[in-house]
């Protein structure tokens, strides 16, 4: 007892002399990133035992689990549903009954029923079980309306009660992380101009690139989204009752009676020349039985606390989504587990590390918060939820930093930061990136427009500012071809259960890859000013004009 209390003096006593001035308080000093604990994370939520992390399983449960305790170890305050890490997604799952699907096209030459599947393809309506439409069809061209590009398919149309024909695509003009984002907007222009159906048209152009028999093997795929809190689910229109897509063959008969060939249209289209709009004299009929189940899968949200009175209730948002694909449905595979290391078992782990060696360092002046999604691989779906049922304010979020599928396979050289371009946080991935000797290289693939396929657009649909990076393609290894590498894994591996431990990953990557995302937060957390949309920015100028 005696040493105990002499120790605990001792301890009071140099406490109270160090402390007598705030000069001779000793700050926190920067912690480092350790591979050991990246390896560690990576390893358990690429293990066989979570069964792939799919949404709604019990082995993204179990990562879930894994990441709440991590964030709980840290000291980062919950961010989820009443005190918890956890904010509950509940999801419809839809299954289309694969004997039901029914369309018959009504021309001057009578009556013609197409062949599920062989000629069209549905989804499961995820509003009704039970769904049937006939209306007046109207082809519209590429169905898309936009003031930026001068572009309206509407335009002298009146689809008002009727079916709305599009083709596949977009026109070839456009950049196309912005025509990526206007082609997913279609479902919302027909809902706009008064459909109640939509019929999407497989091209020419579109079967050189995925031929129409590839969406065969997904026919058994359920359809999911997440439901409000009045059980609609989410990015619906209630007067949009149904859709198909059809194959040329059924376009063709749908076409019969229309004033311009269907030849003339897809000429058109490929020779990427204006297509206008017009009336089909047409009528289709649709129906189709569906049936629901509801599941729940969490996101997992915490929150680091800012030092500054007057930023702390401001957000640097990091996101990495949690789930894969689960198991393969092909039962003959030995093999059926798709654990994701890369997929993103990588990107949570670096966003777990990020989190820890930003608790433990010197305080930052705004607050981060950590939010790892479910429902990825579903479309996004986890991450739509949590941007429009935020647990702190929108407005609030000042910039999205996005974990996902970093390839960590080689000793990359640069990297590839989508949305740098959109917002002065360009200067801050720079800046991150020549501090650790490594460029910062534009967009080799702007055609797969990758900047509105993940967790952060988002937020950018939020008016947040976000960047998403990428290992680049060349390595520092002499003789290695980083872009051979990471082409060779989108070929063999990407969601394919050879996406796994077995993989030669590179933990000296993945301490880089983690120190440039956590430069980069570092920066904008202590910034005077919170990051700013370029003003020659789409999406900036489309959801950028916020109250902020």
């Amino acid at each position: 007892m005696k040493t105990i209390l002499t120790s605990v003096g001792l301890a009071i006593a140099v406490a109270f002399t160090t402390g007598c001035t705030e000069k001779q308080v000793e700050q926190p000093v920067d912690v480092e990133v350790e591979q050991p604990r990246i390896k560690a994370h990576l390893e358990f939520l690429a293990d066989d035992l979570l069964e792939g992390r799919d949404t709604g399983s019990k082995g993204y449960e179990r990562a879930a689990l894994y990441v709440a305790t991590e964030f709980k170890k840290m000291g980062l305050k919950p961010a989820g549903d009443d005190g918890t890490y956890m904010q509950q997604v509940t999801f419809r799952k839809g299954f289309l009954d694969q004997n039901s699907p029914k369309a018959v096209i009504t021309t001057s030459e009578g009556e013609t029923e197409i062949s599920y599947p062989k000629q069209f393809l549905m989804s499961a309506n995820l509003a009704e079980t039970e769904s049937s439409l006939t209306a007046e069809t109207v082809f519209v061209g590429y169905g898309i309306v936009s003031e930026e590009f001068g572009h309206n398919d509407y335009e002298g149309l009146d689809v008002e009660g009727k079916i709305v024909v599009t083709l596949r695509g977009r026109p070839e003009a456009w950049p196309s992380e912005e025509g990526a984002h206007l082609n997913r907007e279609k479902s919302r222009f027909a809902a706009e101009h008064g459909a109640v159906g939509m019929i999407s048209l497989h091209t020419p152009k579109r079967e050189e690139v995925r031929p129409y028999t590839t969406a065969l093997n997904y026919l058994n795929g359920p359809s999911l989204r997440w439901v409000d809190s009045e059980g609609n689910p989410f990015g619906g229109y209630e007067n949009l009752k149904m859709g198909a897509y059809l194959n040329m063959d059924a376009a063709k008969v749908l076409f019969a009676d229309a004033p311009v060939s269907l030849d003339e249209v897809y000429k058109a289209d490929t020779e990427n020349q204006p297509v206008k709009g017009f009336p089909l004299n047409a009528t289709v009929s649709l129906a189709s039985k569906s049936s629901h189940e509801e599941i729940t899968s969490p996101n997992v949200v915490a929150i680091l606390e800012g030092s500054d009175p007057k930023l702390k209730d401001e957000y640097v948002v990091f996101t990495a989504h949690l789930d894969h694909i689960g198991l393969s449905r092909d039962v003959s595979k030995k093999d059926r587990i798709n654990n994701g290391a890369m997929d993103n078992a990588s990107g949570v782990s670096v966003l777990l590390e990020t989190a820890r060696v930003l608790s433990e360092g010197k305080p930052l002046r705004r607050s981060v918060l950590f939010t790892v999604v479910t429902g990825e691989e579903k479309g996004l779906l986890g991450s739509s939820y949590y941007a429009n049922n935020p647990t702190v304010p929108v407005n609030d979020m000042v910039a999205n930093i996005n974990l996902d599928m970093p390839v960590l396979l080689y000793d990359f050289a640069d990297i590839i930061a989508f949305g740098a371009n959109h917002s002065s946080m360009g200067d801050a991935v720079e800046r991150a990136a020549a501090k650790h000797d490594i460029k910062l290289s534009p967009d080799p693939m702007p055609e797969q427009a990758i900047f509105t396929r993940s967790d952060h657009y988002n937020f950018v649909k939020q008016g947040v500012p976000s960047v998403f990076l990428m290992t680049g393609f060349t390595s520092k290894t002499e003789g290695e071809d980083g872009g051979k590498v990471w082409g060779e894994f989108f070929a063999k591996h990407y969601h394919q259960p050879s996406d796994s431990l077995d993989l030669p990953i590179n933990y000296n990557s993945a301490e880089l890859f983690t120190e440039i995302n956590i430069s980069i937060g570092k920066e904008v957390a202590n910034a005077d000013q919170r990051p700013t949309w370029n003003a020659d920015s789409f999406f900036g100028n489309t959801f950028g004009n916020k109250d902020k």
